[in-house]
């Protein structure tokens, strides 16, 4: 049977501490269709987000419109530290943070910048299945280089998938075949 010596527990309450005031970026799950108004009440609290969305062709009887949707239903990522998170879950539609074992649990501070650099640069972005199996590649060149994923096609068009595992979702991204090669 192994034993913590306080000095290890020491280091390990210090660890805590340090990640408690650390700033990172973390899901907030909204009530249904609410990711929009919880934007805007994070806005007006002066917490840092992010509100992903990619525009989507609506048909209606008479007309088509072009709306603006959450790129993850559901989901607005906060970049606090757990010291105050308070002030994000009293704001009206968040439900939740997206936690594990009853901790709050950050994204990858990489998968958030893809999708920031995504938007940036004017990719092709749309929502897609959370897919467990498939191809793994690699990027190799562009804004999204070394960026690994998994490889789909869709209408005769190959289209990069990034998993964001916490959430279980993913996106598409239109990618050519040249920037693509296997990862070994």
């Amino acid at each position: 049977m192994a034993t913590i010596s306080s000095a290890e527990a020491l280091n390990a309450q210090q660890l805590s501490r340090v990640s408690y005031l650390e700033q990172r970026w973390y899901a907030v799950y909204t009530s249904a269709n609410h990711e929009k108004r919880v934007a805007e009440q994070l806005r007006k609290r002066s917490v840092e987000h992010f509100l992903p969305l990619f525009e989507s062709v609506r048909r209606w009887k008479d007309r088509r419109v072009k709306l603006q949707a959450p790129l993850f239903p559901g989901y607005v990522f906060v970049h606090i530290a757990l010291r105050d998170r308070l002030s994000v879950l009293q704001a009206p539609g968040i439900v939740h943070l997206v936690s594990f074992g009853g901790h709050p649990t950050p994204l990858l501070q990489d998968d958030v910048q893809a999708i920031q650099n995504c938007l940036c640069h004017g990719l092709q972005v749309q929502p897609h299945p959370y897919l467990v199996v498939g191809q793994r590649i690699q990027i190799k060149r562009g804004p999204l280089q070394g960026l690994q994923g998994t490889i789909i096609r869709r209408k005769n068009r190959l289209r990069f998938v990034l998993s964001l595992d916490l959430l279980q979702r993913a996106v598409a991204i239109e990618l050519d075949a040249m920037d693509l090669q296997p990862v070994n």
